[in-house]
């Protein structure tokens, strides 16, 4: 049997040095760099909290898996930045100046999991907001005292979503078509926002009543706008599922009447139309 020849002492000094940094050596969100005032750890974890931030960070290390930029003054996510990070499970923006956010915002998120976008100024949400995020479990969207109008298909696509936290928000009204449809729902927070008692919001308070255990907040069902009754109240369902009243059925007799009417008349017509023809043609 053939014996291999012992290395040399330079041979070992080589070997050992190339051992040494590959134990050392960073992992890709670290060679990629680090943005300034922020942390980059190697397990490909971005913090930037609390650095009085006006603009979203740039030169963020493509590997990155979660980035907290929460606690500063930034007022726009740009989708061209953002979306380089395909990577992305965990993104906390919280705190912040955000306004506005639209489909091309996470046009390319499709591995996140977890959003907060609470303490915000946001506005509305539109249909294909969160379109994109087909791995999204929890949405945190709590506290943007300006948030008014939540379109009905805004979650639509989000058919991995569990936890939905829209609390202490200015919603006065909220179609749950799309909720109702979404298979792993199990939490919902809408607690704190001035919903209106009316007719447009009798589906939400029903939900509420029949579903109670998806809801954070067990003082949902009193937080009726101007009352201290229970959220759905037996006069809301009265209002909005009305019985008909004496001059109903008399509008409908009434109808009645002339449709029968009328088409007794034409039938004479046509019947007389139909003998002078034939006095006609004999």
């Amino acid at each position: 049997m053939r014996l291999l020849p012992e290395p040399s002492a330079q041979s070992l000094r080589l070997i050992f040095l190339l051992i040494f940094v590959m134990g050392v050596a960073p992992s890709p969100a670290l060679t990629a760099g680090c943005p300034g005032r922020c942390m980059c750890d190697d397990q490909l974890v971005v913090q930037c909290v609390g650095q009085q931030l006006t603009d979203f960070p740039t030169d963020l290390p493509l590997a990155t898996r979660q980035l907290i930029i929460s606690n500063n003054r930034i007022g726009e996510l740009p989708a061209l930045q953002l979306n380089y990070l395909s990577d992305l499970v965990y993104l906390d923006c919280s705190n912040n100046s955000l306004t506005d956010i639209t489909e091309s915002t996470f046009g390319n998120l499709r591995k996140l999991a977890y959003l907060d976008l609470s303490f915000n100024i946001l506005i509305n949400i539109d249909d294909r907001t969160f379109g994109p995020l087909a791995s999204l479990v929890m949405l945190r969207m709590t506290d943007n005292p300006t948030l008014s109008e939540i379109h009905p298909d805004a979650f639509a696509e989000n058919l991995a979503l569990q936890v939905l936290d829209i609390s202490r928000n200015n919603l006065t009204a909220l179609n749950i078509t799309t909720l109702i449809a979404l298979p792993a729902l199990r939490s919902l927070g809408i607690s704190g926002n001035p919903w209106r008692c009316d007719c447009d919001t009798e589906d939400l308070c029903l939900w509420v009543q029949i579903e109670g255990f998806k809801f954070q907040a067990a003082d949902v069902m009193a937080e009726c706008r101007g009352s201290t009754s229970p959220f759905l109240t037996k006069s809301l369902r009265t209002d909005c599922h009305q019985t008909l009243g004496y001059w109903d059925y008399l509008f409908f007799i009434a109808i009645g009447f002339v449709i029968f009417s009328t088409g007794t008349v034409v039938a004479w017509v046509m019947e007389e139309i139909s003998c002078v023809r034939e006095v006609w043609w004999s």
